[in-house]
């Protein structure tokens, strides 16, 4: 019998999504301390400046700040550690090579519960220039006015 998972998003990182191109996305676990899970779950998590690399056959998630767990005292560590993902080592040899040669970089999209563990969604990107920037507002914005004028329509 198949087990329902629930889906608890903790913290997305919105601003990936205006500064890359986001190619694909892997699902990986992340190695926590206790106090870092229940800080987790108070929501005090900050991915903005996060970023992924590879050292050694092993992915490791730096920049990510968990802040200190309130009630944790001596058991609390380092707010800015570095921290280990968990993916299958062939995905990690795919994504190194991808790093290599093309001019990737891995970047954190969204951190949530699945169940009761804790994952990461890492996005696989290669970064925007200032005029494809400027080609997606101008299309957000086009959209928009599609959608008001839409909305004026039907009401009348």
């Amino acid at each position: 019998m198949a087990e329902k998972t629930s889906f608890k998003t903790i913290s997305e990182n919105r601003q990936v999504r205006h500064e890359y191109f986001v190619e694909e996305t892997y699902e990986a676990g992340i190695e926590l301390y206790g106090t870092e899970v229940k800080s987790l779950r108070a929501g005090t998590v900050n991915m903005k400046d996060s970023w992924c690399s590879i050292e050694d056959g092993e992915i490791f998630i730096k920049q990510l700040h968990i802040s200190p767990y309130e009630h944790g005292n001596i058991f609390n560590r380092d707010p800015l550690r570095v921290r280990r993902l968990l993916m299958h080592k062939s995905e990690i040899h795919r994504l190194l090579g991808l790093l290599k040669r093309d001019g990737y970089t891995l970047i954190p999209l969204s951190l949530y519960f699945k169940g009761s563990r804790v994952k990461v969604k890492v996005g696989l990107c290669k970064g925007k220039k200032l005029y494809d920037k400027r080609a997606d507002a101008a299309k957000r914005d086009a959209q928009r006015t599609i959608d008001r004028a839409m909305k004026q329509r039907t009401r009348s």
